[in-house]
């Protein structure tokens, strides 16, 4: 028996992006009905056809079938007397009668439905590939095509990260922006809570500093008198005296107990603003997205502290009913940011006198839970499905965006937490945040 037919590789093409078949086809010269089994048999064995699994049969340039290098291997080669039997045969004995014929113009995609639909399992035959009127055109190999379609879906899921990727960065500058336009809004309260401790460290000093030189007037008198020695003269001694008694009457000794009481003062307002601008310092980082173990008492006190000012000119009494709870792995400055948003529109909600937001936490179920009440006008019921919608606001034009609160879904969404809200005119409205304790939903894979 000679060497049987079968392919020595196939081909590898390069990455192809062209949107239907014209790069994949092969230029093979078609048999014709009129060419006998042991002439396909030895067009087989050219190493121009080593990639194909098929040879075409074409009359007229019209597609008659394709004989396989496999039907030719099992039916002639190892068949007892095959060749005797079909070798001088018509190559149309045969031959597939209804192979796979494509059109240049199918689309790689809808030729891969097609040829998975038609082609037998394991694959032993390629595909005809023709022009618009059904003319031959060459052929087409089946691994050709997977090779497309997989170069295509790399080529797809590439884009989709890069999509991912800018989505996220928009999300996150989408983020950041929000929270900017949030201290907009309370930037003249946070220039009065850094002024008003300002304006009295500055007249303490402003009184401690006459104190100080009268007191070092006082200090050198004394330290003067104390160093007369034995053999000084009167007049020397009278003069001591008398610079002492005239530092006396600018600094008494009872003064200092003043000064301390002063520079007391001063540091608590030095305190008051260095807490201050650190919590704007946390709110504001632009690696927001940083994760630590948190305690989250203290960053409701944070938020507390930035938006005290609105707090008070509302004359909102905070009641903070905290509860234990344990570190909390989250993104501080996000949370902090989802916590500020609720405060501020708990106080925007409330417009009488006896405002109350009361702020509860404790640990429950495998999460942190925080439920910030106000007993303000409530939200109407057909508005309050509505309240996580993107752009959805209630505000006049220029007050909101109408973004907060949907932003702050979507932080405590990423952090696997939960976010909902009742409310009512009677009873305010209440919001309750659950965040993971251990980073993750209670349940979720490690």
């Amino acid at each position: 028996m000679n060497a049987s037919p079968l392919p020595a590789r196939h081909s590898v093409p390069t990455p192809d992006l062209s949107p239907d078949l014209t790069q994949l086809q092969q230029p093979v010269e078609p048999l014709t009905p009129r060419c006998t089994v042991q002439q396909a048999g030895e067009r087989f064995r050219e190493p121009r056809h080593a990639a194909l699994l098929s040879l075409p049969v074409v009359e007229r340039g019209k597609v008659l079938g394709c004989i396989t290098r496999h039907d030719l291997l099992m039916r002639v080669y190892m068949h007892p007397y095959g060749r005797e039997l079909h070798g001088r045969r018509s190559v149309a004995t045969i031959m597939n009668a209804d192979p796979v014929i494509l059109p240049v113009n199918t689309p790689i995609e809808a030729a891969g439905k097609i040829i998975g639909a038609r082609i037998r399992r394991p694959i032993t035959e390629d595909f005809a590939i023709v022009d618009a009127d059904g003319t031959y055109r060459g052929m087409g190999i089946v691994l050709d095509v997977l090779h497309a379609l997989e170069t295509r879906l790399g080529e797809h899921s590439r884009e989709l990260e890069r999509a991912c990727r800018h989505l996220q960065s928009s999300q996150n500058q989408l983020i950041q922006s929000e929270k900017l336009a949030t201290l907009g809004q309370l930037v003249a309260g946070l220039a009065h809570e850094i002024n008003t401790p300002l304006g009295y460290v500055q007249n303490n000093v402003e009184m401690i500093r006459p104190l100080l030189q009268a007191a070092a007037e006082w200090v050198g008198a004394a330290q003067a008198l104390m160093q007369i020695g034995e053999d000084a003269g009167l007049a020397v001694a009278e003069a001591c005296v008398e610079r002492m008694a005239e530092a006396s009457q600018a600094f008494e000794p009872t003064l200092f107990r003043d000064i301390d009481v002063l520079l007391e003062d001063t540091l608590h307002g030095v305190t008051q603003m260095a807490d201050l601008v650190g919590n704007l310092k946390d709110f504001s980082r632009i690696d927001q997205r940083r994760s630590d173990d948190v305690d989250l008492h203290g960053v409701i006190d944070a938020a507390l502290r930035i938006g005290g000012h609105l707090l008070r000119k509302r004359q909102v009494d905070v009641r903070r009913h905290y509860g234990e709870l344990p570190l909390v792995r989250c993104a501080p400055a996000q949370i902090n940011q989802v916590l500020l948003n609720l405060i501020t529109n708990a106080a925007q909600a409330i417009d009488h006198d006896k405002g109350v937001i009361a702020i509860r936490t404790q640990a429950l179920g495998g999460y942190a839970m925080i439920a910030v009440h106000d007993n303000g006008r409530g939200i109407a019921p057909d508005v309050l499905p509505r309240i996580f919608e993107p752009f959805f606001t209630t505000k006049p034009t220029g007050q909101g965006t109408g973004l907060g609160l949907s932003i702050c879904q979507q932080i405590i969404h990423a952090h696997g937490g939960r976010i909902a809200a009742t409310s009512s005119a009677q009873a305010g409205t209440r919001f309750v945040v659950a965040l993971p304790l251990g980073g993750r939903p209670p349940g979720s894979p490690a």
